[in-house]
C-alpha cells in the first residue's frame, strides 16, 4: 500500500489534495500542529522523527515549503514534495532549501528560475487546479442560489492591517515619499513587478535605520525580499483593490465579500465574508462579473482565486499576468485587462453584453475541468519526482 505522511494547516487546497491522493491509491497519515516557527521547534522536529520511524512511507507532502519539516526529512532519508499556494513563500529563503529530498512545487515561473538560478536543484513549475466535480455537485445541490446573485463582486481581502501602516510616519519625509511614489506607480501597472528595481542598495541602506529586520541563522532571506513582500507588497495590495472599487461603484451595483473593514467603501455592498468551501462557489457562479486583483508579490504565475472563479463555472475579469496566455486565450475563457481605464471599458462592455459573458465563462469552466483538475496536476507532480 503507498502511503503518504501529510502536514496538515489552514490552506484552502489542503482537503482537494489530500482526497486527490486517496482517490489515486495512497493510503494518508495526517499530522496537524501549529509551528511556533517555521525551523525551529524541536518537540515537533521530535514528534515527526517518531512518526516517520514507526511507519513507511513514500514521502512527507505539504502544501507550502516548511523549512524544519524539509530538515527533518534530510536527517530521515525521507523525500518531501510540497506545493504551493501562496508566492513569494518567504520560508524557502533558507539553507534547508537545499536539502536533495526536496521536490518543490511552485505556481510561479518567475519563482521557478529564481531558485534555480540560486542553484536550487529539485525546484519545477506546477500552476495550481481546482476540483469542478466537487464544486459542481455543490452548485447543482443548492436551494437557492438568488441571494448570491451580484452584478459585480469581489472575494478577497483589503489588507488593512499591513505593517506599512504601522511604521509610515516613523520614516523621514523624503523616504516616505519615495515609497507613496513607487506604490502609486506599482498600483496601475498589471503583470509588471517594479518594485524590486525601487529599493536600490542607497534606499535599503537608509532603510536599515527604521526596519528591524529579525530572522534565524539558517534564513536566506534579507532587507530587499522582507520588505518588497510583507511590507509594500501588502499596501500596494490595499491601494489596487480599494481604489478599483470605489472607481467601479461609481458607476455600477458592486458587492465584496469580505472580513475587512469596509466602511469608507460607502457605495461598495458589503456582504461580510464567505466560506471557502460552502458559499464562495455559489458567489463566483451567480456573479455577472467577478473580479480578481492579484497582490503583487505574485510575479508572473496565476493565483487560485482565477482557478476558484473558472471553476465554479463564472465569469473571471482579472489583472494581466505574465503566465496567462501560457495557458487561457483572453475573451475565450476568462478576460484580462492592462490598466484601469481597460478595465472601465471591459466593465461597461461585458455588463450589457449576456450570451457573451456566458459563453467564455462556460468555456473557462470546461478547460480548468479538462485541463487544471487536482487528478491532472497531481500525476504530473507525481512522474516529476
Amino acid at each position: 500500500m503507498k502511503k503518504i505522511l501529510m502536514y496538515r494547516w489552514k490552506a484552502y487546497n489542503y482537503l482537494d489534495i489530500r482526497e486527490t491522493f486517496i482517490e489515486m491509491g495512497y493510503e494518508i497519515r495526517e499530522v496537524s500542529q501549529e509551528l511556533l516557527n517555521y525551523d525551529v521547534d524541536q518537540a515537533f522536529a521530535d514528534k515527526l522523527v517518531e512518526i516517520i520511524k514507526a511507519d513507511s512511507f513514500d514521502f512527507f507532502f505539504t502544501v507550502n515549503y516548511f523549512p524544519l519539516i524539509s530538515n527533518v526529512c534530510q536527517d530521515m532519508g525521507l523525500p518531501y514534495v510540497c506545493w504551493s499556494c501562496d508566492n513569494p513563500l518567504i520560508s524557502m529563503y533558507h539553507m534547508s532549501v537545499f536539502n536533495d529530498v526536496n521536490r518543490i512545487f511552485l505556481f510561479d515561473l518567475t519563482n521557478v528560475e529564481e531558485f534555480s538560478g540560486m542553484g536550487v536543484e529539485h525546484v519545477y513549475h506546477l500552476p495550481l487546479a481546482v476540483n469542478t466535480k466537487r464544486v459542481d455537485y455543490l452548485l447543482t445541490q443548492a436551494d437557492d442560489l438568488s441571494q448570491y446573485k451580484n452584478d459585480i463582486s469581489f472575494v478577497g481581502s483589503l489588507y488593512e492591517k499591513n505593517s506599512y501602516d504601522k511604521m509610515e510616519y516613523q520614516l523621514p519625509d523624503y523616504l516616505r515619499g519615495y515609497f507613496e511614489a513607487t506604490m502609486e506607480a506599482q498600483k496601475d501597472l498589471q503583470g509588471i513587478n517594479i518594485i524590486d528595481r525601487m529599493l536600490t542598495p542607497e534606499i535599503l541602506m537608509e532603510l536599515e535605520n527604521y526596519f528591524k529586520l529579525e530572522k534565524s541563522e539558517d534564513s536566506l532571506s534579507d532587507l530587499n525580499l522582507i520588505f518588497s513582500v510583507t511590507t509594500l507588497g501588502f499596501k500596494i495590495a490595499q491601494k489596487q483593490r480599494r481604489s478599483i472599487l470605489i472607481d467601479l461603484s461609481k458607476h455600477y451595483d458592486v458587492s465584496i465579500y469580505t472580513n475587512s473593514d469596509t466602511r469608507d467603501l460607502l457605495r461598495v455592498n458589503y456582504k461580510g465574508g464567505v466560506d471557502y468551501w460552502t458559499q464562495m462557489p455559489k458567489v463566483f457562479n451567480q456573479s455577472k462579473i467577478n473580479l480578481n486583483m492579484t497582490i503583487p508579490n505574485i510575479k508572473s504565475g496565476v493565483p487560485l482565486r482565477a482557478f476558484d472563479v473558472l471553476g465554479a463555472g463564472g465569469f473571471l475579469l482579472t489583472n494581466f499576468q505574465a503566465e496567462l496566455p501560457m495557458y487561457f486565450e483572453n475573451e475565450k475563457h476568462m478576460v484580462w485587462y492592462y490598466s484601469m481605464e481597460d478595465l472601465r471599458q471591459k466593465v461597461a462592455y461585458y455588463m450589457t453584453h449576456d450570451d457573451e459573458r456566458k459563453r467564455i465563462a462556460q468555456a473557462g469552466h470546461e478547460l480548468v475541468a479538462r485541463e487544471f483538475s487536482y487528478e491532472r496536476q497531481i500525476q504530473k507532480m507525481l512522474e516529476m519526482i
